[in-house]
């Protein structure tokens, strides 16, 4: 009966009671027994057993709900803020909440799930107060598995949440302060002015990391990705990276010789990869992810470098390879991209075995206090919707901060989940060097200036326990001497981007020979490999027959649609040894029912992907459908782009409209990133574009955005205009010597429409073509229509219909980097006198028209005519029957005689 008692709130049991004096008929013969004093001896009056006996048993719940209770929200009682006094009691975890008094604390009780099976409960109270109570707040108990509970529990509880140091670990702690503090002092007697973001009143940080880089290895990682914001950053450089303070310094002398790559970027944004030799033989490299200023943007790029390298290392690599974010408090709360990556961890095609999160909790953001930064208790709050393991530390404990480090990577490498370790310290300074904070914030920082530095307190918890001063003296003579030595000596050279995976790989964008075309054979092959099915799998039969019709396509050798020429372009690749990645909302299937990359047995609801027969190499095929985000996936991507440059990676918005989400990733990262950082990318975005009348929100992908952000060859911005231009282009970006990431507008209503169709020569021979010139039917060129895109199809179904003469299309199927020549060469085949008209669906704020004017009037001479719509603030009309008179009239302009 005790063990039943156990499981039962103390409310209940009262309840029952009232139950069986009223009526104990209705209780079962084991509550009668109970409550007519049956355990507590038979000698007594009922009445009075069975009230004894109800008050011993309600203690009993009492105590085992205390132990809950404490596991629970023992938290709400840490002492973990090195600015606040400690809170002492909490209403829901005083005795008497629980039918306990003061009487009671000699008393032994039975426990359940506890470090003994009795306890009295001045023991178990201890326990308790020192494991969730202390330098250390738990939030745990949102975990669903029991089993993760429990094993957090057995960690916990034993040691009182405290780690085992020796003498030799304590030193090592000490003196990784040392170096946290002294550089800091350094870098403001040399730079006085200068920013830094410094890591004061947040040094805990370097010996977290330096435990966590040491823990990794012996758990068999050997690679870790960083990824965390300009706040410390070049602390981490320095101190656990082990990058040259000469280096750093060098920096800050803006020596421009040191190497700047590109155009550069601020010393606090950039990134740092090195082999660490650790001792115990582990080996372990570091990679610090290069960062803007957007700061948790980040996030999901690290999740992508770090899904590549798992990938590429096989069975057992989530073991191996390690994201580390680091993040602050005000953002870690503030900025969606957070949650987005947290909701990407479990899911199969971006899951990367678990994340140790590090928030850097200085209690500020910027001037803005916590009560205007998060309406949640905690900043750390969002992690608990992937049921993540939570750990807030006391910034100032720096033994307490390592304990929880390691403690947080050994549930990580159980688990494969994400583990969050919250420190909560402070900022000495103001948000940078050059900052006042008493302006906003003047009773924290006159709590701050009183408040000595960790390696102080340190060293004189150490000296207290008896280490000889002069042995602690010498740990910080070390790092001094260390400091003046470098301030002495060069920088040392900085080593190319463009090795190990990208050796092969060229800085530019130099054209080289590509051959994009295969054999026709070998496409009719691949497409019997396509049209396969396995025995027993029943596809829908209207699949069945849509990989039939490609087949016959193929042999008849056309006409061959996008859906299937997108196929076997990727098939083609992967006989190759190209490994595709595909991913976006819908992707699989594909938004316009167009692609059946996966297809589904009607009866089971089992999945086949027919490219998984097309690899070579061990070359795989993968396609996710993503969840409901833009920011995060396309952030994810492109991570995975600059890790994996042999990948055709591709991230597809389900209308290009889409792309407007991830605006940060493509400004911050894709079309810059190998300017400031020289990381190049040959991530694809594949964006649906075209005006059918569908609203302004799914019309336009924003071609005017991507030529605004071209320049210097960072891009290459492609607008298709037939499924063979598909077929090459993707063959080109994995076969020319360079990656430069590939903006590709794809149609929506073309993708059945029957003129938009190519020949199986088309793919067999030739390449992808630049511009495409199609000269009148007949009779002399009157004017040339130059266009992008499906407005093409537009224009020659009209010239066909009215048989219009005089008419030559011009399709620039390039728009970035313009083929300026080629277009020159085209253009001047056209007699002098020709009229030349710039033909394009959207407004005339968008779409090509304006970063086309100038380069068109260079090759022209004169300013050619612009054919479209009006400016407009938003790209379409939002009434279908209005957007289809602005179509018609587009095209009765275009052709006016």
């Amino acid at each position: 009966m005790m063990g039943i008692l156990d499981n039962l709130s103390p409310l209940w049991i009262e309840n029952q009671y009232e139950v069986w004096k009223k009526d104990p008929e209705q209780l079962s013969e084991a509550w009668r027994a109970f409550f007519n004093g049956f355990e507590l001896g038979v000698n007594q009056p009922p009445q009075e057993a069975a009230t004894l006996g109800l008050k011993e048993a309600l203690k009993h719940s009492g105590v085992q709900s205390l132990i809950y209770r404490y596991r629970d929200i023992g938290h709400l009682l840490a002492c973990t803020d090195p600015l606040s006094p400690c809170q002492i009691e909490h209403p829901l975890l005083s005795l008497d909440a629980f039918g306990l008094e003061p009487s009671d604390l000699d008393k032994t009780f039975h426990t359940k799930r506890f470090m003994k099976q009795s306890a009295t409960l001045k023991e178990i109270l201890q326990v308790m107060r020192s494991t969730y109570c202390g330098s250390v707040g738990v939030e745990f108990m949102h975990l669903q598995n029991p089993e993760e509970r429990q094993w957090l529990i057995d960690r916990m509880e034993p040691l009182a949440n405290r780690g085992r140091f020796d003498a030799e670990k304590r030193l090592r702690l000490l003196k990784k302060l040392k170096e946290a503090a002294l550089f800091e002092r350094e870098l403001h007697k040399k730079f006085p002015g200068q920013t830094r973001f410094s890591l004061e009143g947040g040094d805990a940080l370097i010996p977290l990391l330096d435990a966590a880089v040491v823990k990794a290895a012996e758990l068999g990682v050997t690679d870790v990705v960083f990824g965390m914001p300009h706040r410390g950053r070049l602390n981490v450089l320095a101190n656990v990276f082990g990058m040259p303070y000469e280096n750093l310094f060098a920096e800050f002398g803006d020596n421009t010789e040191y190497g700047v790559v590109g155009e550069g970027d601020v010393k606090y944004h950039k990134g740092y990869s090195v082999d660490l030799i650790l001792t115990g033989e582990h080996a372990i490299h570091l990679t610090l992810t290069s960062n803007p200023s957007h700061l948790e943007a980040i996030d999901p790029v690290v999740q992508g470098k770090c899904r590549a390298r798992q990938d590429r290392m096989g069975d057992g690599a989530e073991a191996r390879v390690l994201p580390l974010l680091i993040h602050g408090d005000a953002a870690f709360a503030g900025q969606g991209v957070v949650a987005e990556t947290l909701n990407l961890s479990q899911l199969a095609g971006y899951r990367t075995g678990g994340t140790l999160h590090v928030v850097l909790n200085n209690q500020i953001g910027f001037t803005t206090s916590a009560a205007d930064a998060r309406s949640s208790h905690y900043a750390t709050d969002v992690a608990k919707m992937v049921r993540a393991p939570v750990f807030h530390v006391y910034g100032d404990d720096a033994e307490a901060v390592v304990h929880i480090a390691q403690l947080a990577l050994e549930y990580r490498d159980r688990y494969r989940k994400d583990v969050v370790v919250e420190v909560i310290c402070y900022r000495r300074h103001g948000h940078n060097e050059g900052d006042e904070p008493y302006f906003t914030q003047p009773l924290m920082y006159e709590q701050i200036k009183l408040r000595p530095p960790l390696h102080s307190l340190y060293e004189m918890e150490l000296q207290g326990e008896g280490f000889a001063e002069e042995e602690l003296k010498e740990v910080e003579n070390e790092v001094v001497q260390r400091l003046a030595q470098a301030g002495g000596k060069s920088a040392e050279p900085v080593e190319s981007a463009f090795l190990a995976r990208w050796s092969g790989m060229k800085p530019g964008t130099e054209k080289a020979p590509v051959s994009t075309a295969v054999a026709a054979a070998s496409l009719m092959e691949l497409s019997e490999k396509l049209s396969l099915i396995p025995d027993g799998f029943q596809p829908h039969p209207k699949v069945t027959g849509i990989l039939q019709k490609r087949r016959e396509a193929v042999l008849k050798g056309g006409p061959l649609d996008w859906g299937n020429v997108e196929a076997l372009a990727f098939g083609t690749l992967l006989a190759q040894g190209v490994p595709v990645r595909l991913s976006g909302q819908d992707v699989r299937r594909g938004t316009f029912s167009h692609r059946h990359a996966v297809l589904f047995d009607q009866q089971n609801g089992s999945s086949y992907l027919p490219l998984s027969r097309a690899g070579a190499q061990g070359a795989p095929f993968c396609v996710y459908d993503s969840m409901l985000a833009e920011f995060s996936v396309l952030g994810f991507e492109y991570g995975y782009s600059i890790e994996a440059p042999e990948a055709l990676t591709i991230w597809e918005a389900q209308y290009g409209d889409f792309v407007n989400g991830a605006q940060v990733i493509i400004d911050q990262f894709i079309v810059s990133g190998e300017a400031k950082w020289g990381r190049s990318s040959g991530l694809v975005l594949m964006l649906p574009h075209g005006y059918e009348g569908q609203g302004a929100e799914h019309s336009s992908a924003r071609i005017e955005r991507f030529l605004e952000l071209a320049a210097a060859g960072n891009i290459q911005v492609v607008y298709p205009t037939t499924p063979a231009q598909l077929f090459h282009v993707l063959r080109r970006q994995m076969l020319q010597p360079f990656r430069k990431p590939l903006i590709l507008f794809t149609p929506k209503s073309l993708l059945r429409h029957p003129d938009c169709v190519s020949k199986l020569e088309e793919l067999s021979s030739g390449g992808f073509k630049e511009v495409i010139s199609e000269p009148p039917a007949g009779g002399e060129v009157q004017e040339v229509l130059l266009c992008s895109g499906k407005i093409y199809y537009d224009l020659l179904g009209r010239i066909r219909k009215d048989q219009v003469q005089g008419r030559a299309l011009v399709r620039i199927e390039q728009l970035y980097p313009l083929p300026m020549d080629l277009l020159r060469e085209e253009l001047q085949r056209y007699p002098s006198g020709v009229r030349y008209s710039w033909v394009q669906e959207e407004p005339r704020n968008m779409g090509g028209w304006r970063f086309l004017h100038e380069p068109l009037c260079e090759i022209l001479g004169v300013v050619p005519r612009y054919v479209g719509r009006p400016e407009a603030a938003a790209p379409a009309s939002g009434s279908h029957r209005l957007d289809r008179v602005e179509q018609e009239r587009i095209i009765e302009d275009a052709l006016q005689r």
